[in-house]
């Protein structure tokens, strides 16, 4: 098996080490390729190429998008095209560009009637007796894409909140963020579940060391293990489900009651912090299930294929 993981991060970034490491040890053949490393030519006759580095080269049997919240638009154009060369595609374009956007990724998991945080999109100027009505305060704004907690702001009072739009509105004015519901019943804990296949393979719990609200384990969060209940186990698999992803970090917030909300779901997941527990191989399970997806295509669908055309008829 050929596979290629298209990614942003540098060689040497431990999620890329560990898939390398492990590809070696299952005999698998394994490639990284950045976007800026591709080259796509569609032709008037229909031939479709892709050439990396410059050359020719056999395309993959299957092909792993990790670029995640910062996959932009030459990278999604990468991911339709190596896609309707018939290459088996784990994230497939469609359910990353979803995820990517906050908003619309809410927008779906509601459709499908999953519990989220109440979300607001935010507009210039803002109506802050609204988004008190309609939100509450305390509430979050985030930006609409990003990753590891990077922009995201607590707004604790009416005041705050104003105080905050207003730097946004004279820093950034064009700057697309959403104002969400703050979930109170455990400030500076959620968790983490993986899910490869439509499965959930591990639940970690993400503890904030610095006081504040975000538990990204890469801002040094601590991790522990947590039970994978009835209830995680649902909303982790029916979240990646509504959005069409195959592989997906699902983040849980504690609400009410015993019960959790939907925070985000995320394309790439990072999965340091879930093998750093010491009991699941998050790599190898993600090339096993690359593995036997690949096992269940038709032949015809990636037999014959290479980067500098269609299969031969």
């Amino acid at each position: 098996m050929l596979a290629w993981v298209l990614h942003k991060n540098d060689a040497t970034d431990y999620e890329n080490s560990r898939l390398l490491e492990e590809a070696a040890e299952m005999g698998i053949e394994l490639r990284l390729v950045r976007p800026s490393d591709v080259d796509l030519l569609v032709t008037c006759k229909g031939r479709t190429s892709v050439r990396v580095a410059g050359a020719e080269t056999p395309l993959p049997d299957v092909f792993l998008p990790r670029t995640g919240s910062g996959t932009h638009y030459f990278a999604l154009a990468v991911c339709r095209h190596i896609e309707r060369l018939g290459v088996l595609t784990l994230n497939r374009a469609e359910a990353i560009e979803c995820v990517k956007d906050k908003l619309f990724c809410h927008q779906v998991l509601t459709a499908s009637n999953l519990p989220v945080p109440d979300t607001m999109l935010a507009k210039h100027p803002i109506d802050v007796d609204l988004v008190e009505q309609a939100i509450g305060f305390p509430c979050v704004v985030k930006p609409l894409t990003g990753s590891h907690g990077k922009g995201i702001f607590m707004a604790d009072s009416k005041e705050g909140f104003r105080d905050v739009m207003e730097f946004v509105s004279s820093s950034a004015p064009s700057a697309n963020l959403i104002i969400q519901q703050f979930i109170s019943a455990a400030p500076g804990r959620d968790l983490r579940v993986f899910v490869v296949g439509g499965r959930p393979i591990a639940c970690m719990q993400r503890i904030a060391t610095d006081g504040g609200f975000k538990t990204n384990f890469s801002r040094g969060a601590v991790v522990e293990s947590f039970a994978m209940t009835d209830e995680i186990e649902w909303l982790s698999t029916e979240a990646s489900r509504a959005v069409g992803l195959d592989i997906a970090g699902v983040d849980l917030l504690f609400d009410e009651g015993g019960h959790f909300r939907i925070c985000e779901v995320n394309s790439a997941p990072q999965f340091r912090g879930m093998e750093s527990l010491g009991e699941v191989n998050v790599a190898r399970q993600i090339l096993q299930f690359c593995s036997i997806r690949l096992g269940s295509q038709p032949l015809a669908a990636h037999a014959g294929l290479t980067a500098g055309g269609a299969a031969p008829a």
